[in-house]
């Protein structure tokens, strides 16, 4: 059935009393944020209804439906009248644009918080870092702005030729649930600091935080139509990938959704920017700092309730020293405080669905079955707070007597599973490490910094740690190898992506012709 067009107007049901910092004018006003002003949906097809819940309750936040061909066309349509006054402002003017709304973004960060928490499930220490992540972005982006310029060439008898950086146009982002806010900023941060516009589709299930950046990059001064936002699901992204007007698509998520878009951007040669799945390695070797790799593996399994694609989830430890190291880990980690993700000291807050939790658990239950050891963790927890009993809450797990083989070994799981292993020799382990199909991320614990760099160097991933996990300042390139994408975010190779070069050349005397 269509809904009436009261429920369609208003789009969100007033539940905002666990968000304290939102006033209740944000909840009244439609999903879609496209040319300065929030807009509803226009498709009328019931089967592209969603609801969106708030994980700590398991309650539905709004009810809405997905952007349709009309939606999508009217987005890229003020992205692309949008585009030439943008494209032309010099890039120092741009950067200061983007420094007044990082500004603005530090002045409602709590707001911007609160808002992941209550859609997302995460802590709100976590949801504050993310926070400063976009602000990190805007910021570091606000001073390349000026920067971007090619280069001159000195040729023969006078001539030369120089290069232009340009902006590509209108671009697509389309963004993951698990760092709504966080993948919104770095991707459109860089997006805008080259000049070009952008339509942003964040996941059906954390729609909120997007619309809510989208109103402040307008307070900060991004002008109508720059950054737009559209709700919706696989039809909508759909719609906007294979839309002519379109010159890229930079996407999070999945490799099998990664691999559609890849096969609808290359009907129009679309620039691609894919950052995809992860099961990484992180290797602990006798010499480490045994605190440290705890820590480290704790960092690199726990956070925002082990929906990380980066997360290295194959643990592997040296066989002399695994017994200690699973020792204090499971001391740590039983200390984790699970519960409401807005209470300050909460350290695991509630996985993103109820339908996502139970796949977790189905995956623990299978490593079971293949002769997994489960030392603690992966249960439901119902929290003593009777408001969260509905929640989606999942203790940490860590699994011993893990192998290669395992399903739990081989594929993402995408919560907080971590799978301890045990190795010899160097050589070994980096073998072992290297055996997937995925190459996002990659970790080493050693005091031997000489074996720390050989050992990454042979890893095959496109980020590396030593000594540490799962930190990305805003200046470092992030992205993977083989099936993990294409591409790289942040850094200085986030401009390089949203840019193309064009040559031009100077004939300073008579053209040479042989005709």
């Amino acid at each position: 059935m269509h809904k009436s067009t009261t429920t369609v107007l208003n789009q969100i049901l007033l539940k905002p009393s666990f968000c304290r910092q939102i006033s209740t004018e944000f909840f009244n006003q439609p999903l879609n944020f496209v040319n300065g002003v929030r807009k509803t949906p226009t498709s009328q097809n019931s089967d592209e209804d969603f609801k969106v819940f708030n994980p700590a309750k398991g309650e539905v936040i709004c009810e809405t439906v997905s952007s349709g061909v009309k939606d999508v066309d009217s987005a890229v349509q003020a992205a692309k009248d949008a585009f030439p006054e943008w494209s032309r402002l010099s890039g120092f003017e741009r950067g200061k644009i983007l420094m007044s709304v990082a500004n603005r973004v530090k002045e409602r960060g709590e707001e911007l918080a609160e808002l992941e928490v209550y859609n997302n499930g995460k802590p709100i220490w976590e949801a504050r870092v993310d926070v400063q992540s976009v602000i990190d972005g805007l910021e570091y982006n606000s001073g390349l702005a000026p920067t971007i310029s090619g280069q001159q060439i000195q040729l023969s008898g006078g001539s030369f030729a120089y290069t232009r950086q340009e902006p590509l146009g209108v671009c697509v982002g389309i963004g993951a649930w698990n760092f709504p806010v966080q993948i919104a900023g770095w991707k459109s941060a860089p997006a805008l600091a080259c000049g070009n516009t952008m339509v942003y589709k964040p996941s059906q299930f954390t729609p909120l935080s997007a619309i809510l950046l989208a109103e402040i990059y307008k307070e900060g001064g991004i002008p109508d139509g720059v950054f737009n936002v559209l709700q919706g699901q696989a039809e909508t992204g759909s719609l906007l990938t294979s839309h002519p007007d379109v010159a890229k698509v930079s996407f999070t998520g999945s490799v099998p959704t990664g691999q559609k878009i890849m096969e609808s951007c290359a009907k129009d040669i679309k620039k691609i920017t894919l950052e995809l799945g992860g099961k990484s390695p992180l290797i602990i070797f006798a010499d480490c700092n045994l605190e440290n790799a705890v820590k480290g593996a704790m960092m690199a399994n726990f956070m925002t309730q082990g929906e990380v694609c980066s997360n290295g989830t194959r643990v592997f430890v040296e066989r002399s020293i695994k017994d200690k190291f699973v020792e204090k880990l499971l001391a740590k980690t039983k200390q984790m405080k699970i519960g409401n993700p807005m209470h300050e000291d909460t350290m695991v807050g509630a996985m993103i669905n109820k339908q996502h939790m139970e796949k977790v658990m189905r995956y623990i239950e299978g490593a079971k079955q293949q002769g997994a050891k489960i030392l603690c963790g992966g249960e439901r927890i119902i929290p003593t707070d009777t408001s969260l009993s509905n929640g989606y809450f999942l203790s940490p797990c860590i699994m011993d007597n893990c192998t290669d083989d395992m399903t739990v070994v081989k594929e993402e799981i995408f919560g907080a599973a971590m799978a301890v292993l045990t190795f010899d020799t160097e050589d070994e382990v980096v073998r072992r490490a290297n055996d997937t199909k995925f190459g996002l991320a990659g970790g080493v614990f050693t005091s031997d910094l000489t074996r720390g760099h050989r050992v990454v160097a042979n890893i095959q991933s496109g980020t590396c740690f030593i000594n540490n996990y799962n930190l990305y300042p805003i200046e470092m390139p992030f992205g993977g190898y083989k099936q993990s994408g294409l591409g790289r975010e942040l850094g200085r190779s986030a401009i390089d992506s949203y840019t193309q070069t064009k040559m031009v050349y100077v004939e300073m005397g008579d053209v040479d012709c042989p005709y």
